[in-house]
């Protein structure tokens, strides 16, 4: 019966040498958990060359496949609808049933969701402009994966039943022959440069940000929302190769959820985002909404007392908790009743530039192809959106000039043998055809104050923009 092959490769600290040794393959992706700095984290996965991409299409399926189809599936035109059936004839393997679940992934769908992917799954407003040409989500169905399991000090390139003989051994000549250790930024500036051409610029200066601000106060004042996301972008011109920027921001700005991926030559993703989206792992789902941000202090004791302020902040406290029962409800709608339980409620969190609130919510699933299904009918995440949902959303696209494209979206994948884990891509930048654009946003409530609000935008994107203008604006 054909089965999950393991290949025993040396152990890597970090997937980049591997990644350059495959990005000559279409759509390389790296999930890089940064694992050094957060113990909870423990796996990287790297995958490439595709069987299938799903992706928007005007007419028609939205799938393609560069390999001869292995199922029929329906024509509809909802990508995500499209993957609900493909997960589930997946799942049906006997491959994947019998397939270990103490691997995160050994073959499916991994790629990205876009924050418009939102418009799959409810009817929602769409008068933004759409100016960044990224495909609105984009999903691979991968036959490989090199994995590394950091707490076992392990990698290994995992192989199923759809991956040809000749393309494991091509693999595996490619990652024997790669460095082991990571490239130092000099040796990688020399052979990829990259620069920026000017500094980032919002999208709105501080007036337009004042006048959104307010008209938020009005809706929630009117009782049409409990609190939106309001996010201003971020954007200059570049050259040369992303690849080296993301280098450099993983070094300055270490996350649990980094990843870089490569979506043509002119488009990449370079995310370093701190916030799960959820994750099913054996059954067990779990989300961790962060809602509650502050700076890091200059000084020991003004970073404790920052610290110490966000947790007993009565503001941010609310704000985080309006979101955990959205939560609790989106997870409602798929997970076994009565499952859904908080473990953890305004845990702090620190990073290289911020303090964040983190709350944990728990639900359970007795399938492995309701894991795609949950992350589905949560989509987007509370924590970037506002509540009640649907018309903070509404909210978000009067407000908001342009297209969030990945931003506030997720990077997720959905393994065969059940397991899947997401991210909520903020502190993420969209690279598209010589422009570089990210984001940054905040949670308004009824007592938010303005200069506060917009100054906390700068904060949260301010380390990723500096390092680069830093670096490379010449």
């Amino acid at each position: 019966m054909s089965e999950i092959k393991k290949v025993n490769l040396p152990y890597q600290a970090s997937l980049l040498s591997f990644f350059s040794a495959v990005r000559d393959l279409p759509y390389p992706a790296l999930l890089d958990s940064n694992h050094q700095h957060f113990p909870d984290t423990n796996f990287d996965i790297l995958v490439a060359n595709p069987l299938a991409r799903i992706h928007p299409v005007a007419n028609g399926q939205p799938i393609s496949w560069y390999t001869k189809p292995f199922y029929s599936l329906s024509a509809t035109h909802n990508p995500m609808a499209l993957m609900n059936e493909l997960m589930s004839l997946i799942c049906q393997e006997a491959w994947a049933k019998s397939a270990p679940k103490d691997l995160p992934f050994v073959g499916g769908l991994l790629g990205y969701y876009g924050y418009e992917s939102g418009h799959f799954v409810e009817q929602l407003p769409d008068t933004v402009e759409h100016d960044v040409q990224l495909d609105t989500l984009s999903v691979g169905l991968y036959s490989w994966a090199v994995i590394t399991c950091h707490k076992k000090k392990t990698t290994h390139l995992i192989t199923s039943p759809w991956c040809p003989s000749e393309e494991v051994a091509d693999l595996i000549n490619r990652f024997t022959s790669a460095c082991d250790d990571v490239l130092v930024k000099h040796d990688l500036n020399e052979a990829r440069p990259f620069r920026l051409e000017a500094p980032f610029s919002s999208n709105m200066t501080e007036a337009e940000y004042a006048q959104k601000f307010c008209k938020v106060q009005d809706y929630i004042q009117s009782g049409d929302c409990y609190q939106v996301n309001l996010a201003q972008r971020f954007s200059t011109r570049y050259q040369g190769d992303t690849f080296t920027a993301y280098h450099r921001l993983r070094e300055a700005c270490p996350t649990p959820f980094s990843a870089y991926m490569e979506l043509s030559a002119t488009q990449s993703i370079l995310s370093h985002s701190p916030e799960r989206f959820l994750l099913c792992d054996q059954g067990r789902v779990e989300s961790k909404p962060i809602k509650g941000t502050v700076a890091r202090g200059a000084t020991a004791e003004e970073d404790k007392a920052n610290a110490d302020w966000l947790q007993t902040s009565e503001k941010d406290r609310a704000e985080n908790l309006m979101i955990v029962d959205l939560l609790r409800n989106d997870l409602g709608r798929t997970c076994l009743t009565g499952s859904i339980k908080v473990p953890k409620l305004f845990a702090l969190e620190s990073y290289a530039n911020v303090h964040h609130l983190v709350s944990t919510v728990e639900g359970r699933i007795d399938q492995a192809d309701q894991a795609i299904r949950v992350f589905h009918q949560s989509f987007p995440g509370g924590s970037i959106t506002g509540a009640p949902k649907i018309r903070s959303m509404e909210i978000i696209d009067e407000l908001e000039p342009h297209v969030r494209s990945a931003y506030c979206g997720a990077i997720v994948y959905f393994s065969a043998n059940g397991q899947m884990d997401s991210s909520i891509t903020i502190r993420t930048l969209v690279a598209d055809h010589g422009n570089l654009h990210c984001w940054a946003g905040g949670g308004l409530v009824a007592d938010s104050k303005c200069q506060q609000e917009y100054q906390e935008t700068f904060t949260k994107v301010g380390k990723l923009t500096h390092t680069l203008e830093q670096d490379f604006l010449k």
